[in-house]
């Protein structure tokens, strides 16, 4: 199901596939042009800023684009959940892993900007999984919850939408925490989406494991630990009613 809901995307598309790889470039090329260009951004720590831009941009555009498109697959597949008995808490994992081979694509082209800018190869790459990982436990967590409440409040996906664009400039992408007043860093920190972009860069940048932030770790895996469990109970509580409101 989820090789089928990446195949629509390109129905009727003469380059088919390969738009995959043609929208990461894009998006990557446009934002270095207006950060680097025309806002003459230095580079971070040394980093090319394209470089350092795009490996945040790449897990945070797959963790938005789950939540955001599991906000609408009890409505969009009403058809199955009213008709069948069918496993409805699958389907923010199907959206989950039609994002995650997209998301494959993007790393591709990520790995090919690292090496264009002869930043060195290194098996830290490998350490990106676990960070992925996190992603997918965190992401999954919100999209049982915000799936099964936008079957009754339409309203739900609209709001996340809202949440994503504040939370996406609220994650240092663009900037650096170091910008920011000390005072104000673990507040930042509080945001779990910012141990995962710090742990990608981590990971293909700067090199360090993830046991070098004991704390950090600890409390994402009780944040996400947390929002995993409540979603899939909220999920499971309200699913036998998806039928009546559909």
């Amino acid at each position: 199901m989820a090789k089928r809901e990446v195949a629509t995307q390109y129905v009727g598309s003469f380059l088919g596939f390969i738009w995959t790889f043609i929208h990461p470039m894009v998006m990557i090329f446009v934002y270095w042009f207006v950060f680097s260009v025309g806002f003459r951004i230095q580079p971070t720590n040394g980093v090319p800023f394209v470089v350092w831009m795009a490996t945040g941009m790449s897990i945070w555009f797959v963790f938005s684009d789950i939540v955001n498109g599991s906000s609408g697959v009890v409505i969009g597949s009403s058809n199955l959940i009213k008709k069948t008995i069918f496993p409805s808490q699958i389907l923010p994992i199907i959206k989950m892993v039609s994002y995650l081979i997209t998301h494959s694509v993007f790393l591709c082209v990520l790995i090919g900007l690292l090496l264009f800018q002869r930043m060195p190869f290194s098996l830290y790459y490998l350490q990106f999984l676990y960070y992925l990982l996190c992603m997918c436990v965190l992401a999954l967590g919100i999209g049982w919850i915000v799936a099964a409440l936008n079957a009754f409040i339409r309203d739900t996906g609209q709001v996340v939408s809202v949440i994503l664009q504040v939370g996406f400039w609220a994650t240092p992408i663009f900037w650096d925490l170091n910008m920011m007043p000390a005072g104000i860093h673990k507040f930042i920190k509080l945001n779990p989406m910012f141990y995962i972009v710090q742990g990608y860069r981590e990971s293909f940048i700067y090199f360090k494991f993830f046991w070098h932030h004991p704390y950090q770790t600890l409390y994402f895996w009780c944040f996400a630990g947390t929002t995993f469990v409540i979603g899939a109970l909220i999920f499971q509580k309200l699913k036998p009613q998806f039928a009546d409101v559909l």
